[in-house]
């Protein structure tokens, strides 16, 4: 498989994730916890940390950090799971980034709206310096950054477009959203919400229920984005229909 495709399966599988474990180190001393992270447009983990928890006085004296990503088995072998390490540097995002970061982060973790604004709580986010994907069994490759992260030119051009797309598919489109997150995720009826999109995916939610579609290719632009939603929302009713006339 080519690095650019090994690249695309392990954004796939950091995107999708909503834990990861989270390794820190104190005097020498490796120390793993589990973490919540999002990843940004630019597939910068995001952590929502406390300053209580020991993992974050860890990464204030050494910011050097990795984080396991891990997928599901295909079978009763725990070795056949996809898995994603990456490494880098831990900081605190600037106030000047806050608001459009923690906005991110909420919307893959929104039952953290409840305790989101307490003092001790803080936004970080992981420098990558690079990754090792384990795509299954006997299956490693190492990642360079390069090789990893998405093409600049297409996370200038959804950076760009996000906003409008959100708006534009949960004012003009409800209908199509609540569709795939049902008939494709497998997520209840109701009122379903695109609440982020980026050139490896999108995601949906409804409440605290949060799912993740991704493009069977990474996509360029806002063009991209209204492609892979249309074909998902054709497969998604076809699903769903299958459904009723099995009943």
């Amino acid at each position: 498989m080519a690095k650019a495709e090994l690249g695309f399966e392990a954004r796939r599988l950091v995107r999708a994730a909503s834990s990861a474990t989270l390794c820190t180190v104190a005097d020498g001393q490796p120390f793993a916890s589990l973490a919540t992270p999002a990843a940004a447009g630019d597939l910068t983990p995001l952590l929502w940390l406390s300053s209580l928890s020991e993992h974050t006085r860890h990464l204030a004296a050494e910011p050097r950090c990795a984080l396991l990503f891990t997928g599901a088995p295909e079978g009763p072998n725990p070795q056949t799971a996809p898995r994603v390490t990456l490494t880098g540097l831990a900081e605190r995002v600037p106030e000047a980034e806050l608001p459009a970061l923690k906005a991110r982060w909420l919307a893959r973790h929104p039952y953290a709206a409840l305790y989101a604004d307490f003092a001790d709580f803080a936004l970080w986010r992981v420098r990558l310096g690079g990754a090792l994907l384990v795509g299954g069994f006997a299956r490693a490759s190492r990642l360079r950054l390069a090789e990893l992260l998405p093409e600049p030119a297409a996370l200038a051009a959804l950076a760009e477009a996000e906003a409008g797309i959100l708006e534009h598919v949960n004012a003009d489109h409800a209908d199509a959203v609540a569709a795939i997150a049902q008939g494709l995720l497998g997520g209840e009826a109701g009122e379903w919400k695109l609440v982020a999109a980026d050139c490896d995916g999108c995601d949906l939610a409804l409440g605290e229920d949060v799912r993740r579609l991704a493009w069977p290719a990474p996509v360029a632009d806002a063009d991209g984005v209204r492609a892979g939603l249309i074909r998902a929302a054709r497969e998604a009713r076809a699903a769903l229909a299958l459904r009723i006339s099995e009943k």
